[in-house]
């Protein structure tokens, strides 16, 4: 099995082409690709993995066409997008995730995602939000540019060609995989190498001596964390998770699962070539064969292996990053301070595998979230009823995660929000004049941890809050903030197509006879005498 294709090889180098949008149409399908010389069956967009960078600039409208060519029934054959660490602010419908926003697209169907960026810049990154189909391959990176970038004086090279992905890689497939499986690869933009097997090829990054270069690093990982760093280069973090912060100098970062960060690197070392090092949690860490490498090489250099060796030392402190701008945390500067002080704990049951959150293990309701708000459902009544924390506007949440819970440490994500990181985990104090912000946080290894964050709701909707451990999400790992309901309706417009996702879903459902499995199951959409929603209703 562990053999070369020329179609795996074709759409290895098409990731290489150029980015793509703000608008284009992502066709999803099912190519076998072999990217650590493991030949497999995968599910890609536009023929390639990871998929295609997409690109825009600050205050540009987005307009994604999404069309499910997925015909492999070993693999699910329905999907749905999530664009990570976009506010979606009046666009709640377009955030992605299934059966809290939407239905998923059926087979031979497409669905137009269309939003704006009027307010953020950075690093981002879009992949399947329905079940794990992104440790299939659905998963690529996303960046919004900004042409006042007030930390431009600080790099001369920021393009397609600075962009580096880091993920982990599986052999099993993710429908046929037993519990949560130990990945068997690191991939540096889509290439590795696995322990025992071929010495198949490894990206490089071309620099040029004397130049300075924004390297936008972006975890797409489904579970492994890794620490990142370049033989002999030291680096400025700029910004986390699309939010800019005053530089850090570092010369090593350690990145979990759908975290983003912006290293500014001066290439000032003689011309040669350097490893490039993403050392995993939960791989063979050895770097033995270019296992977890890539290789960044100076023009002028040959095209030999690197000979160098590590000596990174100074790893990023989460708690050393400042925001450039707005770094006071909403609520009063005190634990506890916030309007809403809310505190999950996590617990992970060995008998069943599943996790919960406050005693409950989230189970994905058979009508989206959106969906039953829209259709009038009081929030009192909104289901998964013990997974839903109902949310008034405009008030400070002040969340606490205690740490320490197995199979971590566990990276969280709030949809629709960045939030100030006012205790990290490490850390005993808090930080209520100017902490991290960010979308994705570790909540820590030890139950001395309690990782807290502040953030403002100023955004109606439905929100998911997640591990993003893809495979901890599906066992439980989950709930939902249901923001400002009432006004949910008034600010949000879903249109015709979306309301004709469900009916076609329910339809392919029953047809194929698709089964529930696991607490994050989905199952058809049916809602009991919903308040009907048409095109008047809902403006299109």
């Amino acid at each position: 099995m562990a053999a070369w294709s020329l179609l795996s090889t074709l759409a290895l180098v098409a990731v290489a082409e150029a980015a793509i949008g703000p608008s284009a149409q992502l066709t999803v399908s099912n190519v076998q690709l072999s990217p650590d010389g493991f030949k497999r069956d995968t599910v890609v967009v536009n023929g390639q993995f990871p998929a295609p960078l997409i690109t825009g600039q600050k205050g540009d409208t987005f307009n994604l066409n999404v069309v499910d060519s997925l015909t492999d029934k070993s693999l699910d054959t329905v999907t749905s997008i999530h664009w990570h660490g976009l506010f979606q602010k009046g666009t709640n419908w377009a955030d992605g995730p299934s059966q809290i926003n939407q239905c998923p697209i059926i087979p031979k169907e497409d669905f137009d995602y269309k939003f704006s960026v009027p307010d953020q810049a950075g690093t981002f990154w879009y992949h399947s939000h329905y079940r794990n189909q992104y440790c299939d391959g659905l998963r690529g990176p996303l960046v919004v540019y900004d042409k006042n970038d007030p930390q431009k004086s600080l790099y001369d090279v920021d393009n397609d060609s600075t962009v580096i992905t880091l993920g982990d890689w599986y052999h099993y497939l993710s429908t046929q995989a037993p519990g949560i499986p130990a990945p068997n690869t690191t991939l540096i933009n889509g290439k590795g190498r696995y322990s025992g097997g071929p010495a198949a090829p490894l990206s490089v990054i071309n620099v040029q001596a004397g130049k300075r270069y924004r390297f936008r690093l972006v975890s797409i990982s489904c579970d492994t964390n890794f620490i990142f760093s370049i033989d002999g280069h030291t680096f400025n973090v700029i910004e986390a998770d699309g939010v800019s912060h005053h530089p850090v100098p570092v010369d090593s970062v350690q990145i979990f699962a759908a975290q983003r960060y912006s290293l500014v690197m001066a290439a000032n070392q003689p011309v040669s070539n350097y490893w490039i090092r993403a050392q995993p949690s939960n791989i063979n860490a050895s770097f033995a064969n270019g296992m977890n490498s890539a290789i960044l090489r100076y023009a002028g250099a040959k095209a030999v292996n690197p000979t160098t060796t590590s000596s990174a030392h100074q790893l990023l402190n989460e708690q050393d990053l400042h925001p450039l701008t707005n770094p006071v945390p909403p609520g009063k500067p005190v634990p506890g301070g916030a309007d809403i002080n809310i505190e999950f704990d996590v617990a992970f049951n060995t008998t069943d595998g599943l996790f919960s959150i406050n005693g409950e293990p989230f189970a994905a309701p058979s009508v989206p979230v959106l969906l039953q708000i829209l259709s009038g459902t009081p929030a009192a009544k909104l289901m998964p009823q013990k997974s839903i924390y109902t949310l008034a506007p405009n008030k400070s949440v002040e969340l606490t995660i205690p740490g320490g819970v197995l199979a971590g440490p566990h990276p969280v994500h709030l949809h629709g929000h960045a939030f100030s990181v006012v205790r990290s985990a490490g850390n005993s104090t808090y930080n209520f004049v100017n902490p991290p912000q960010r979308d994705v946080v570790s909540i820590g290894t030890t139950t001395d941890d309690r990782t807290t964050i502040r953030f403002f709701t100023d955004n109606p909707g439905p929100w998911f809050f997640h591990c993003h451990i893809d495979w901890h999400l599906n066992a439980g790992f989950a709930a939902v903030f249901a923001e400002d309901v009432p006004d949910v309706s008034a600010t949000n417009h879903p249109p015709a197509d979306w309301n004709a996702l469900c009916p076609a879903y329910n339809q392919y459902t029953s047809a194929n006879q698709i089964p529930a499995s696991g607490p994050a199951a989905l199952v058809p959409a049916e809602i009991p005498n919903p308040k009907p929603i048409t095109n008047s209703s809902i403006p299109s």
